[in-house]
């Protein structure tokens, strides 16, 4: 995760110093073409050949195709195209390696353990973000884009013998035999038993109507809210903060604690009332109180995040989960950013405080969906 924030950084900054506004926006984009398109096919690929040797390998992808692009840049200036290659490799290898990284936890772990490894990743997640932007920041600093994209390769190299070390259970041969047979026929297998579950069928839609009410807003929404308050970039970021503190927190919570009982219903409460959280943040007038009320959508939306990553993890059969993490990131990588124009467009027309509201009540409704599935909504994690 912190030679992800790195090379981001490393890539933004290259992009813009070698291109104009428009090509380098193109070349941050340029990834998010392969992963969407073959995020589903990465499911099936997961599945089909372990997690943990789909993570290593494509781990190891990652670092050789940076630590080539900084050798490059090095050594001459050859223009966009390395970079937008760089960005589409990632976006192809990120196809697989989400998939694969969700399906880990449940095979080198037990199960009463796996809201604990949701909180943990959470928490890596938050550092990793606190410490790689300023580490990316440094590596330009010191040698512009050819040192930043270094670091980050050193970075991903150091994470590949962690990665070698980690053992996993083997899945019984009825699970292995459910991934045999073609790509399609397990992508469409994968597609049925999501569908025809009676827990992770509602969880997947809840998920979605979650992330679509909650992106625009926390995006968009909160720019043009710290620019129309005048509260500009300083202001955003401490808003920006106090939603990450909050986040943190509840993660360093989850892993501490372990388990949280009757996970169904509390992951509904806290989606209800983090809807509720955002819609209250357009109509703050000070900063003070902004950064307060983002702080308490990172702790809802941290815990109701984990509680719906746990009961993906526990309620799936292991033979599926690289299957149904592709899903749910989908929903979350495609169907989520979506939301983005549409809350800028309709804040221009309608104002701030509707379009919050509106947004507030679409995550809401992943709530209410909860509740309304009563084998979602009594679903438990593991003892």
């Amino acid at each position: 995760m912190l030679g992800d924030n790195v090379y981001y950084i490393a890539l933004s900054w290259a992009a813009v110093r070698t291109g104009s506004p428009s090509q380098a926006g193109l070349v941050m984009a340029a990834s998010a073409v392969p992963r969407a398109l073959l995020l589903l096919g990465g499911g099936v690929i997961a599945d089909r050949f372990g997690p943990r040797r789909v993570v290593v390998g494509s781990d190891a992808v990652r670092c050789a195709a940076v630590l080539a692009v900084a050798a490059l840049l090095s050594v001459s200036t050859p223009g966009l195209w390395p970079l937008a290659a760089l960005a589409l490799v990632f976006g192809t290898v990120d196809a697989v390696f989400m998939p694969a990284v969700g399906a880990l936890p449940a095979r080198i772990t037990a199960p009463g353990q796996l809201a604990r490894v949701q909180g943990l990743r959470g928490l890596a997640i938050r550092i990793a973000g606190v410490v790689g932007a300023p580490l990316g920041g440094l590596g330009v600093a010191m040698g512009g884009a050819a040192t930043a994209f270094g670091l980050a390769g050193l970075l991903i190299a150091l994470s590949l013998p962690l990665l070698v070390t980690v053992r996993i259970r083997p899945l019984p041969a009825e699970d292995t035999a459910r991934a045999a047979g073609t790509a399609w026929a397990g992508l469409v297998d994968g597609l049925r038993y999501v569908r025809r579950h009676r827990v992770l069928g509602p969880l997947m839609l809840a998920i979605a109507l979650g992330d679509f009410g909650f992106v625009g807003p926390l995006n968009v929404g909160l720019t043009l809210l710290a620019d129309r308050r005048g509260w500009g970039a300083a202001g955003m970021g401490w808003v920006l903060a106090g939603f990450g503190v909050g986040a943190g927190a509840v993660s360093l919570l989850l892993a501490v604690r372990g388990r949280v009982p009757r996970a169904g219903l509390t992951a509904a409460c806290s989606i209800l009332a983090g809807s509720v959280a955002i819609g209250a943040l357009a109509y703050v007038p000070v900063l003070p109180a902004a950064v307060g009320v983002a702080l308490l959508v990172g702790l809802l939306a941290g815990l109701s995040g984990a509680m719906c990553g746990a009961l993906l993890q526990t309620q799936a059969d292991p033979a599926y989960l690289g299957r149904i993490t592709a899903v749910a990131s989908l929903v979350s990588l495609g169907l989520a950013p979506l939301s983005m124009p549409f809350a800028a467009t309709a804040i221009g027309v309608w104002g701030l405080g509707p379009v919050f509201v509106a947004s507030a009540a679409v995550c809401g409704l992943g709530g209410v969906v909860v509740l309304c599935f009563p084998h979602l909504r009594r679903a438990e994690l593991p003892a």
